[in-house]
């Protein structure tokens, strides 16, 4: 869960914010987390190494779908790529306890913004490799997700493992994904500025799943244009 350093010098403008799935990584209470165990190894005679697999599919950086809080909301594998991927902004809210309507309105970025990650406190308990699950993350209100779907943003990424509040209804979630938000959890913005990028973010084609692990990179559009993506395309 090491910040994204050495992957921005090898990678040059591309960066990585997705977790690293790993055994002894926060997970949400109750959650069986990541478990990666060797099935067929070479050392013992067999014909090739090979590993199982056992996670929760809200592990780490992950995507969550309409049917996770709405009975019969669409599933992971139906979520639009489109919206996945391209141009956002990243703000920065480096002191807020939680996310409220007014933080988010007070936020300097251009209206039609369809892709906004927000980068909190959140993101040094990855920086430090905090391991133990926090419950007091910074995440959003019922107020600020409403915000989000008046001003027609169709994606909201956040720094934690979950975009509402620990021990908040589910409102926060219902909200946004009833307004088909696609919603992305546990990005690791620990050395993001703000600004404007290129996102791509892929989870897993699980069918029937209500969320997926997901690979998440950001791209640095700023030398193509302010609010512009690699292809032209406006926020």
């Amino acid at each position: 869960m090491r910040c994204q350093r050495q992957q921005k010098s090898r990678l040059s403008n591309i960066i990585d914010v997705t977790l690293s799935l790993r055994s002894d990584m926060p997970k949400w209470p109750g959650s069986v987390g990541v478990e990666l165990r060797r099935a067929m190894s070479l050392a013992c005679g067999d014909s090739a190494n090979g590993s199982v697999l056992v996670c929760d599919v809200h592990i780490g950086t992950h995507v969550d779908a309409p049917r996770h809080f709405l009975e019969g909301g669409s599933t992971v594998e139906q979520l639009p790529l489109d919206v996945m991927v391209g141009p956002c902004f990243v703000a920065y809210l480096p002191e807020v306890e939680c996310i409220t309507s007014d933080d988010l309105a007070d936020l300097d970025f251009p209206s039609g913004t369809k892709r906004l990650l927000l980068r909190t406190g959140n993101s040094g308990l990855w920086a430090m490799e905090t391991r133990e699950f926090k419950e007091d993350y910074v995440a959003l209100t019922e107020d600020a997700a409403r915000w989000v779907v008046g001003k027609g943003v169709r994606l909201i990424g956040v720094d934690y493992l979950s975009v509402q509040q620990y021990g908040d209804s589910a409102a926060t979630h219902q909200i946004l994904l009833e307004a088909g938000v696609v919603i992305v959890e546990g990005l690791n913005l620990c050395e993001v500025e703000a600004g404007f990028y290129e996102l791509i973010c892929l989870p897993l084609k699980l069918v029937d799943a209500e969320g997926a692990p997901a690979r998440v990179i950001l791209r640095r559009v700023s030398e193509f244009g302010k609010g512009q993506s690699t292809t032209g395309a406006s926020l």
